[in-house]
């Protein structure tokens, strides 16, 4: 540990109440100017430079660099010097989008800053991991991970896990030493049980405490090994290497042909130079280098937009996946009701009291007993939504009584098994001695616990069916007294005596209902998972729409069940009730044994494995664990059950709208490219020149990247089925489609550039009418691939500012190319006449008129 720790203060008891009020703002700021933030070596951003010189790096900008050095071979200074300010100006607009994606990925490194739960001026506040700082005092609980090196104050059944550090599976058990003080000769190290240390980077996977925050970033044990972090190198996507695959097939393709025109020029002309030229044009027009750019934009922006929904993506590859989602596996509790549980009834010796309907206080005295063994139940300082309902229900029904223990004190806490849905706190009174025992869970645990006799177990079972039927969460509160000096293991070894039952309501979130319909609507079949009793699960399910018809399947009857049978009923049923973390890692696998896209919401520590094995894997950002978190490719921020939805329209919309960009690319490079091959074939003259193709990238690359990227989704995004998983980007339909616009725009233009050369109106008038045809004809595909579905009046209805910011600028760049004379020198063209601009006009239109008049068939046999 470093000498830092020696300065501050350690305190032993959590009753001394000035030593952990925690720091003061003011110390904060002294101590992160003097210490520096909470965060590990990692790589630095990259600036404008660095970009700039990775951008000059790329093919297109190489070839642009060539051709300068061609012209200038030739003499020709004048072209040569264009074409370096076109790279100039390429490189603005690929800065301009890469500097877009970095502020956008910065943006989401933030929001997935891990968050810790502080101490600072007598008040709780959950700030971002890297804001902790030496002397902080830090809230653990279990499933947390320590955001830095710390001494415990306080615990209570501690365990972490610091395989992170030691390579050691086991937990660690940890204690607080009392009047501990830190030698700094001492080498403190991960490892060993009953330490009073915690480490950074470890996890809490058992209990709670609070700790006082030692050491912090480069100074922690694990800051000590966070430089080998940098070279850790994320693996590409699935669609990452598909597009890499097909730029490096047509980049071999494309050399192959620039190979054979330079040896067709040069056999056929004798001009090896302009051939040299010709080739490098060919090269420029099929490289489709924009499609790796396209994907990094429109992932990582895709990205930014979800968090703006309040889904956070930790994996880019759950994007690919969202739209071939099948089935949703979701939480009741927090994700589709509000986690805002108050109690409703209690019930106990026969009677109910319904405060729907009587007054919280007071409370007739036979019901003091179950409220005052409820409290005792719960979490003194609860962070769970029922433990805070109980707790705030009895302080107000027992205000006065002798039934409130502000002096008792938790010795031992007997936690959640999955062979026993019940907790028990041990408290001890300082008065007597003497260890009580209050229990609170599932009411058929809870009997099982007191040993009900079948009788009274039955009667109790009917009032939990009533009060479950109504949509409450219903839970059994026992008591037990313990003399003994030494605690048993087993909660069973306690002579427990029930006293009744607590049942609590919690409102369906009033956007749930429309958010199943629309996956219903969209194919995507919802599942809930809870650990609730069946009856509420049911309740619940049918208020917000969910199919209840095939009933509930309860965690027992999972567990009993074998695969075939499992995969049998998961497929006809909704609602799994009962369930225990475990289970749902069976559902999870049974539905994916079926063919299903599965994805999985948890927050516990225990629901890591599910949402690892889960195609998309869901953690809650309010509640969840961070073990959940890390487990997960998406966090929800505000644990709501219709941003899931929201999450899988968005995925819908970005693979739709990346498809309309690739298959745009596609098609314009086909015209290019066989404009430029064709008329070293036909002996024409050339063309397209560098500069052309160059003036055309300048249209194509923000139009693929900036214009369909913020393309509205379809219509009907959320009325079709989930796209097939093996269905690929690339797929048949839209490579033929886009070969098909292409070689179409290309047959119009050869034609053209044909007639335009025999009816002997000169190299100058061929190809401004062809040049000015090719760019309205790029426009116009850029305009019909907006959407496969709408016809092009609705599509120039809907709203897109991007598209008419290119168009715009192209419309005046192409005009200024036509009658500028030292830019018509330059590009070689001829001034154009009105005739003339409206047969280019006529030519675009009909570039894309089969195109729509496709559209229109298709809609037709929709309807």
């Amino acid at each position: 540990m470093p000498n830092m720790q020696s300065t501050l203060p350690v305190v032993s008891n959590v009753g001394m109440e000035d030593e952990l009020r925690g720091l003061s703002e003011d110390q904060v700021a002294e101590r992160v100017a003097r210490f520096g933030f909470n965060e590990l070596p990692s790589s630095k951003p990259r600036s404008i430079f660095r970009i700039a010189l990775n951008v000059v790096k790329e093919p297109m900008l190489l070839l642009l660099l060539g051709c300068g050095g061609a012209y200038l071979l030739l003499g020709d200074a004048q072209e040569a010097v264009i074409l370096l300010m076109m790279v100039v100006v390429v490189i603005a607009i690929t800065l301009y989008q890469e500097r877009k994606t970095e502020r956008a990925l910065d943006a989401l490194r933030d929001l997935s800053s891990p968050r810790a739960l502080v101490v600072r001026g007598g008040v709780r506040k959950r700030i971002a991991g890297r804001e902790v700082v030496p002397g902080d005092i830090l809230v653990l609980s279990e499933g947390d991970r320590v955001p830095a090196d710390a001494v415990l104050l306080s615990s209570l059944n501690l365990s972490t896990d610091e395989s992170l550090l030691t390579g050691e599976s086991v937990p660690v058990r940890k204690q607080a030493a009392p009047n501990h003080t830190q030698d700094d000769a001492e080498p403190i190290r991960p490892g060993g049980d009953d330490l009073p240390y915690v480490f950074s980077g470890t996890l809490v996977v058992r209990g709670s405490g609070l700790a006082r925050a030692s050491a912090t970033g480069v100074h922690t044990e694990l800051g000590k090994i966070g430089k080998s972090l940098q070279g850790v190198v994320q693996e590409p996507t699935l669609l990452e290497r598909d597009t890499r695959h097909l730029v490096r097939l047509l980049a071999v393709v494309g050399l192959a042909l620039c190979g054979l025109l330079v040896v067709a020029y040069g056999l056929m002309r004798g001009d090896w130079l302009r051939g040299f030229l010709a080739a490098l044009t060919l090269a420029m027009a099929i490289l489709p280098e924009e499609l790796p750019v396209v994907l990094t934009i429109f992932l990582a922006l895709g990205a930014w937009r979800m968090s703006r929904n309040r889904v956070l993506t930790r994996r880019v590859a759950a994007i690919e996946m969202l739209g071939a989602a099948t089935v949703l596996c979701v939480d009741k509790t927090g994700t589709l009701t509000m986690n805002r549980m108050s109690v409703t009834r209690l019930f106990a010796k026969g009677e109910t009291y319904d405060f729907s309907k009587q007054p919280v206080s007071p409370i007739p005295e036979h019901f003091h007993e179950l409220a005052e063994f409820a409290m005792l139940a719960s979490q003194p300082d609860p962070f769970d939504p029922m433990d805070r309902a109980i707790r705030s229900l009895g302080n107000e029904a027992l205000q006065g009584t002798e039934h409130l223990h502000g002096n008792w004190k938790v010795v031992r806490e007997y936690p959640l098994a999955k062979s026993l849905l019940a907790i028990s706190e041990v408290w001890v009174s300082p008065d007597n001695g003497r260890f009580v025992i209050a229990a609170k869970g599932a009411p058929e645990a809870i009997a099982d616990l007191c040993h009900l006799p079948e009788q009274d177990a039955s009667r109790l079972n009917e009032s939990v069916a009533q009060m479950a039927a109504a949509g409450l969460r219903v839970l059994g509160v026992a008591k037990a007294a313990f003399s003994s000096p030494s605690l048993p293991e087993k909660q069973h070894d306690f002579d427990f005596e029930f006293l009744g039952l607590v049942a609590l309501a919690d409102p369906i979130r009033p956007a749930v209902p429309n958010a199943i319909r629309e996956c219903q609507s969209a194919g995507i079949r919802v599942v809930m998972i809870t650990g609730d009793y069946p009856g509420t699960a049911l309740s619940i399910a049918r208020q917000i729409g969910l199919d209840s018809e095939a009933g509930a399947i309860t965690g027992p009857e999972v567990a009993t069940m074998d695969e075939p049978t499992l995969r049998d009923r998961a497929s006809r049923t909704s609602v799994f009730a009962r369930a225990v973390p475990e289970q749902k890692l069976q559902l999870v696998n049974a539905l994916k044994a079926n063919g299903e896209i599965v994805a999985m919401t948890g927050d516990g520590v225990n629901d890591a494995p599910a949402l690892k094995a889960a195609h998309i894997g869901i953690a809650m950002g309010q509640r969840g664990t961070d073990v959940a978190r890390e487990a997960s490719d998406l966090v929800l921020l505000d644990d709501d059950f219709s941003s899931i939805v929201q999450a899988v329209r968005m995925g819908r919309r970005i693979f739709d709208n990346l498809k309309k960009a690739m298959a745009y690319i596609f098609a314009i490079h086909v015209p290019i490219a066989g404009l430029s091959l064709f008329a070293v074939l036909f002996r024409w003259p050339l063309i397209l020149e560098p500069i052309h193709v160059a003036f055309l990238e300048l249209i194509i690359d923000p139009a693929c990247s900036v214009v369909f990227e913020a393309e509205t989704e379809e219509a009907d995004l959320m009325q079709r089925p989930p796209r097939s998983a093996k269905e690929r980007l690339f797929n048949k339909r839209m490579a033929t489609m886009s070969l098909l616009q292409g070689f179409g725009v290309l047959a119009i233009l050869l034609v053209i550039f044909g007639l335009a050369l025999r009816r002997g109106q000169g190299e100058q008038d061929a190809r401004a009418l062809t040049f000015t045809s090719l760019v309205i004809a790029n426009l116009a595909l850029i305009v019909t691939n907006r959407s496969w579905s709408r016809n092009i009046f609705e599509i120039l209805r809907t709203p897109n500012p991007a598209m008419w910011w290119v168009v715009g600028c192209a419309t005046v760049f192409l005009g200024l190319a036509l009658y500028v004379p030292f830019l018509k020198s330059l590009f070689h063209l001829s001034t154009l006449h009105l005739n003339d601009v409206g047969l280019c006009l006529g030519v675009g239109v009909a570039c894309i008129a089969w195109f729509e008049t496709l559209k229109a068939i298709q809609r037709h046999r929709e309807r």
